[in-house]
This record gives structure tokens, sequence and C-alpha cells, in this order.
């Protein structure tokens, strides 16, 4: 059975720069536009309770910032490889659940 206190009451500690130490370790560097997108998706979990998979993270981009920012083509330039488990985890936020 699982108890209330096992869910994530609230975000977890998180920083900026924080999203910059992981990102070195990712082998990335992050700029303004990756930290608008991490505020999107730490704001969609906010809301939600739940980390964004794609579909939903591109929603929530493109509701924040706009088509062209929305578009998973933009956030695979951004976040190769797996843009929602990596915004996540440079987001300070749990895997994705339909997320390898």
């Amino acid at each position: 059975m699982v108890q209330d206190s096992d869910y994530l009451g609230s975000l977890p500690p998180w920083s900026a720069e924080r999203a910059h130490q992981l990102a070195l370790e990712e082998g990335m560097r992050i700029e303004e536009n990756h930290m608008e997108i991490l505020m999107a998706a730490r704001d969609f979990f906010s809301a939600y309770g739940f980390s964004p998979s794609m579909r939903p993270l591109c929603k929530v981009v493109t509701e924040h910032l706009g088509v062209e920012k929305g578009r998973s083509l933009y956030l695979n330039k951004l976040f190769s490889g797996s843009p929602a488990k990596l915004v996540a985890k440079l987001a300070g936020l749990p895997k994705p659940k339909n997320c390898i």
C-alpha cells in the first residue's frame, strides 16, 4: 500500500547553479534558451505533480514560449537524445514515467 508520504509533496531543492552543474556532468552547457525550457517543465510539475513526457513537454513549452520552441526538433537540438528525460534531470524533477 502506497502512503501519502511516499509521494513527492513539493519540488526538491533546486537552483540554476545546480542545473549548470548537472549539465556539465552531461557534457553540455546551459544557456538562457535551455533555462526557459527547464522552468516550463518545473511549472508543469507544479501544476500536475509529475514530470512531462515528450508530448506534454512540447505542449507546455508551446504554451509558455511559442510554437517554434515547442517543436520536438527544437527540443532535440537543445537536449539531444531524450529531451524529456534530460529536461527533467536538469530541472530537478523525477524521470518522466514513460522514459526508459
